[in-house]
């Protein structure tokens, strides 16, 4: 069942070029997107509960009730445009809720999922929190680098971007096989990768 579910897809697009003023007064950015995080706090606690019931759909129907797979998804690009615009990726403000942001996130809804795996994918999903950690602790690395590079270039260093945009497309497959959204394991790898219910993937790390 695992080989031909949908695995999520996920890009940004570059900018040629990105404000000095407004990432060189990283608290601008930092105070502007307070609201966000505010409603995004409650809208987690919210997932928490659908991916509950979605749990117990999955396993007496094998099915996830696809209203409640289209909020986790717009959960998850809400989040993300959000974690785009702080990394420094984009300076356009994020939209409230699933507008239209230069951030791709696609996941083709599944129509069967397995009902054993729900109660596993904590467990197969410890390799990759681990991987994870450390990805993490150097995009922190990385984002400080491109910062000072945007403050004196205004560019962002394009390998550096396609690292953060591929550790930010690891940790959103691990976190939709979490919401139980695919039963597809996420792969070990950044780079893009097909969908076998797509044929194509998108994305330049």
């Amino acid at each position: 069942m695992a080989s031909s579910q949908p695995v999520l897809q996920f890009d940004v697009q570059y900018p040629e070029r990105s404000s000095r003023l407004l990432n060189g007064l990283m608290i601008i950015k930092w105070i502007a997107i307070i609201p966000h995080y505010i409603v995004l706090y409650f809208l987690e606690a919210v997932v928490g509960v659908t991916t509950i019931l979605a749990w117990f759909a999955i396993l007496f129907t094998g099915r996830y009730p696809r209203g409640l797979f289209n909020f986790a998804l717009m959960f998850l690009r809400w989040q993300t445009c959000v974690s785009a615009y702080l990394m420094l990726m984009r300076d356009e403000y994020p939209p409230f809720g699933d507008g239209a942001y230069p951030v791709m996130i696609e996941l083709d809804y599944p129509e069967r999922l397995s009902r054993w795996k729900i109660f596993f994918k904590i467990l197969f999903a410890i390799p990759h929190f681990i991987v994870l950690y450390i990805l993490g602790a150097v995009a922190a690395i990385v984002t400080f680098i491109a910062w000072l590079a945007i403050i004196f270039t205004g560019a962002y260093p394009r390998g550096m971007f396609n690292f953060n945009v591929g550790v930010l497309r690891w940790s959103l497959r691990l976190q939709a096989y979490l919401l139980l959204m695919t039963d597809a394991y996420p792969p070990f790898t950044m780079a893009p990768v097909p969908s076998p219910t797509t044929g194509y993937a998108t994305g330049a790390a």
